[in-house]
């Protein structure tokens, strides 16, 4: 009894393990930007060039998916050269010292047809925060040149730098502490 049973456990596990998918951006189609506002009057676009995200999924639709990012703070550009430098330096994000910006799903709930709220960890400066964002699947078709499946999703909300330690020095009426996100991404198998 005991070896039908590791048998039937072992052939479970091999099944659920067949049916999880890894998605993977496409780099050439995905963008991670952020946007703050500068003296109250103007708006600041600004990007990371070089980002990765994971998505792992058992399901379809998505709906237990888990989404995984690794950002290289390093490549922030808001295509002004003396002030992306300024991004870089020990004033905001102090890349010397913290290089990375991560961010990893732990709940993932239906606000609508295909739309989600995306909680997970969210590491910039060295601190770590729960965050929850606004996600909409856009769907999975097969692209017609490469003939393989693709996925998309847009990722939006904001989050607070002061909660982070970025830009202590520099307070909201100099550049706002709410920091509104967008992500873009097209993902492959």
């Amino acid at each position: 009894m005991k070896k039908f049973i590791l048998i039937v456990s072992a052939m479970v596990i091999t099944i659920a393990g067949f049916s999880q998918t890894t998605w993977t951006n496409d780099k050439m189609h995905s963008k991670l930007t952020f946007t703050v506002t500068h003296l109250g009057i103007s708006d600041i676009f600004g990007l990371f060039k070089d980002f990765t995200v994971t998505v792992t999924t058992n399901k379809e639709d998505f709906s237990d998916a888990v989404f995984e990012l690794t950002a290289d703070v390093a490549s922030i550009s808001t295509e002004v050269e003396p002030r992306d430098n300024h991004l870089k330096s020990e004033d905001f994000f102090d890349v010397a010292k913290y290089p990375k910006l991560t961010f990893k799903s732990t709940a993932i709930k239906s606000s609508g047809k295909d739309k989600y709220e995306l909680t997970g960890d969210l590491t910039i400066h060295g601190v770590t925060k729960s965050v929850t964002m606004d996600l909409w699947y856009r769907g999975t078709i097969t692209n017609p040149m490469s003939k393989k499946p693709v996925t998309g999703f847009q990722l939006t909300g904001k989050i607070d730098r002061s909660q982070f330690g970025i830009g202590p020095k520099f307070p909201a009426a100099a550049v706002s502490n709410d920091v509104w996100i967008k992500a873009d991404g097209e993902f492959g198998k």
